[in-house]
Parts: structure tokens; sequence; C-alpha cells
């Protein structure tokens, strides 16, 4: 099954901080501690945008607090 990347797919460290609301460094702590997905290029660190969309589903559905471990493993 062949799926093109498109640059919505991935998301910076300093744009999904921006739109979760909290500091660019707060994240990369959690990147840094295992608690949030990401993947690393080089130096750079990139999170797959369904990271996003799959803890809001979740969050929505269950009607409680969620974490990204709870959906890393999810995000392929």
């Amino acid at each position: 099954m062949e799926h093109n990347e498109s640059k919505s797919d991935w998301l910076s460290v300093a744009d999904v901080a921006r739109s979760m609301g909290m500091s660019e460094m707060t994240l990369y702590r959690a990147i840094a501690a295992g608690e949030f997905p990401a993947v690393r290029i080089g130096r750079r660190l990139l999170v797959p945008a369904r990271v996003l969309e799959r803890m809001a589903e979740l969050a929505i559905s269950t009607g409680r607090e969620v974490s990204a471990a709870e959906i890393s493993g999810q995000a392929s």
C-alpha cells in the first residue's frame, strides 16, 4: 500500500507545542522521556499529525484524560 506523506502528515515540535498551548521545552522533555512519540531525522524531531488526532479522539470518546503513551504504539 503506497501512501504519499504530505507536509501536514508531520509537524515540528514548535508547531505541536504552539497548537497545544505549551512550551517547546516541555514537549522536548516529554519526547526525551519517552512520554510523547516523535521521529528523529538527524537533529530534527517531527511528530506524526496522527498522534494529535488520535489523542483527541481517545479523550473525546472516553471522556477522560489521556496520555500520548496510550496511543504512541497505535500511531502507525
